[in-house]
């Protein structure tokens, strides 16, 4: 990344302010402006989060803010309600309260004597959801948000559920927000108050995993704040960005297809990051293009980045499998909208083991084919998104298809790209009334690696609504369809696509609830979206290299440690995925706070008996500066039977002592079993 110190605007930093909202309560903001700005007004840029602005995002926040406004912007960062120093506390996902306090703090921004009166919004992640969602709210002083990592349907593409199928994500999720929630504020903010505060969260927050298991279908909870029940909500322009190797590049393609505004979507390779710090790279200049984007819309200069197509994306080349890569090699490539009329639905019908392409399958009989996949079937998946802390992307799939079902093409005779989604359309049968499918698209070398290139979940449940879900009538066939996640891929002539599905796949999903057969027949279809390659491609502008500000100055105390581990036990048959993510400890220098972070996960089976699978995740978080040390402590495991799902979980919170020991201050537990309803 190239640090650009000499931006066209000095700027300084305000470490904290508070916003009193509508009923006393104080939000705690960040604020990087130009030392100008109350002489001479600028748009102000929203990032609201509950991710800890004086301390955990302040690497992040080093880089993204000072750059933006020192182009001619007010970059403000606030704490929601409940977390880093910010009163209250945070109970759930995108509440009312967290929608009516942003459109508070946008009315604050614009009424501020260094704000021109015009704002915009931008986030990754949780503040990728809420710059859509506030959006949806339009608040007059909000003119354009930057939507990166995010979704606007909160039960299809989200960390929690997929195709009707429970997501081990969903785990991982309720035991980051577990630990967030769990953190006190900063003496150094809030002064004396903080054990208040401290106490007030670690009692009041809750464990976030059981309200979600106990809305298993898309009903009023995650329609709530999903803005696709009303695309017509939102008035403002919108860039949305993603990557293939993250779990919600969907929602680009729904965003570029159903909104009314100016819109743009971003697609590159990269995991669940911003794209100047994207992994896979290649990273982009994207603070640039942001740039770029609120020059355009918050301060009127044309910068022409209206003029340039409304998606583009990186169009991957083939490459050997590998759960962890630096790069993706290939190139960009755009669309002037989307739909696009410039990409054809290529049909392959599928035979006993073959994938014909359309008008080339021989005249023979229909062909059930049962399936019952091992649970051993995607250890190595990776993860739902990768968060860039590989190796969690997906391994040789060769490891994964001898418990599956694979169709494949003959060598092809020309390069075949793609770009969009897959969909498959099938005729299945099940021996009971809970079954799931498991499709994977994977590009086949010459030499037999097979890389994957995109997969998709259905539970048959949810066959034809998610909404209203029905068991199967055991032995019945059903027509159903399933789309795949989105992909932009090259497949080489003398390489091969193969569909291989399953029956299980976990632990990235949920199994189903019993041991199911499920019966497959022959003559279904897979669609792939074809997009020839167009010579305009090369003409394309250059995106850049990445450019940040100067990096946040820390002191390394104690070593990281990174491990993806599969193990199996022949003797008891337990076969278990070991994952750590151990950042070590640090000092921030300009604060003097020393963080340690720590977070494993396990995820477990035994034989083929799908109810004993069991998830645990444990996480240990500390913060120490002179006489403030303070330590939380997290474990979650969750089991199932055939009929429930079962929580134990624990929090334990101490303040720190060398002469005295570790006091505990806080210890709670957690016992929880929620109905299964046909997952």
């Amino acid at each position: 990344m190239h640090i650009e110190t000499d931006l066209p605007h000095e700027i300084r930093v305000i470490e904290n302010v508070f916003i009193t909202m509508r009923d006393g309560a104080r939000l705690a903001a960040r604020i990087w402006l130009p030392v100008d700005a109350e002489q001479r007004p600028v748009p102000a840029v929203l990032e609201y989060i509950p991710y800890r602005k004086r301390d955990s995002t302040r690497m992040r926040d080093a880089l993204n803010h000072p750059y933006i406004a020192g182009h001619g912007y007010a970059c403000v960062r606030v704490d929601m309600r409940g977390s880093g120093d910010s009163d209250g506390v945070l109970r759930d996902e995108y509440l009312a309260d967290e929608h009516d306090d942003a459109c508070e703090v946008i009315a604050w921004l614009a009424s501020q004597p260094w704000c021109d009166g015009s704002v915009g919004m931008m986030g990754i992640s949780w503040g990728g959801f809420n710059s859509l969602q506030v959006a949806a709210r339009r608040p007059p002083a909000l003119k354009a948000i930057v939507s990166a990592s995010a979704t606007e349907d909160l039960y299809v593409d989200n960390m929690h559920y997929m195709g009707g199928c429970l997501l081990s994500d969903n785990l991982s999720e309720a035991t980051v927000m577990f630990a967030f929630n769990s953190l006190p504020p900063d003496p150094a903010i809030v002064g004396d108050r903080w054990r208040e505060m401290w106490h007030e969260r670690l009692e009041g927050s809750g464990l976030w995993i059981d309200k979600w298991l106990e809305h298993q279908h898309r009903d009023d909870y995650w329609k709530r704040a999903s803005v696709n029940e009303d695309y017509s909500a939102i008035q403002c322009p919108v860039l949305a960005v993603g990557g293939w190797a993250d779990g919600y590049t969907n929602a680009i393609f729904r965003l570029m297809e159903h909104l009314d505004v100016p819109r743009k979507g971003l697609i590159g390779p990269w995991g669940h990051k911003y794209p100047h710090l994207g992994v896979p790279g290649p990273k982009i200049g994207f603070l640039q293009e942001v740039v770029r984007w609120w020059d355009h819309w918050l301060k009127g200069v044309d910068t022409g980045v209206m003029d340039e197509p409304m998606v583009r994306a990186w169009m991957q080349d083939a490459i050997p499998p590998n759960p962890s890569y630096e790069e993706r090699p290939g190139r960009w490539v755009a669309e002037p909208s989307w739909p696009s009329p410039n990409i054809e639905s290529r049909r392959y019908t599928f035979d006993r083991h073959t994938l014909h392409a359309e008008g080339t399958r021989p005249a023979g009989e229909e062909r059930p084919i049962s399936l019952q996949s091992p649970l051993s079937v995607g250890m190595f998946a990776g993860k739902w998104a990768s968060y860039a802390a590989t190796p969690d992307l997906p391994s040789d799939q060769r490891e994964e298809d001898g418990g599956a079902v694979v169709f494949e093409t003959e060598s092809l005779d020309a390069p075949m790209e793609i770009l969009g989604q897959p969909e498959l359309e099938l005729e299945v049968s099940s021996k009971t009334p809970v079954a799931m499918l498991a499709a994977r698209l994977s590009d086949v070398a010459p030499n037999g690696e097979a890389t994957r290139v995109t997969y998709g979940l259905l539970n048959l449940t949810h066959r034809d609504s998610s909404e209203n879900p029905e068991p199967l009538e055991p032995g019945k066939r059903y027509r159903v369809r399933m789309k795949l996640n989105g992909a932009g891929q090259v497949f080489p002539a003398g390489h091969r696509v193969r569909l291989s599905l399953s029956t299980s796949y976990f632990p990235l999903a949920w199994p189903s609830p019993t041991p199911t057969e499920v019966t497959i027949y022959t003559g279904g279809q897979l669609v792939l979206p074809v997009r020839p390659p167009r010579e305009d491609d090369v003409q394309l502008r250059d995106l850049g290299e990445p450019e940040g500000a100067p990096p946040l100055e820390i002191t390394p105390i104690e070593p990281g440690e990174h491990h993806w581990r599969t193990t199996r036990d022949l003797a008891t048959g337990v076969s278990t995925l070991d994952i750590l993510d151990d950042q070590g400890s640090f000092r921030i220098d300009e604060t003097g706070t020393v963080i340690r972070y720590r977070t494993q996960e396990w995820f477990s089976f035994g034989g083929n008996d799908p109810n004993s699978v069991r998830g645990e995740t444990r996480t240990l978080r500390r913060y120490e500066r002179d006489d403030w040390r303070t330590e939380v402590r997290t474990r979650t495991i969750l089991t199932s039977t055939p009929d429930e799902f079962v929580i134990n979980a624990e929090l334990d919170a101490f303040e720190l002592d060398d002469d005295h020991g570790d006091r505990r201050v806080h210890s709670q537990n957690w016992q929880r079993t929620i109905p299964r309803n046909l997952v």
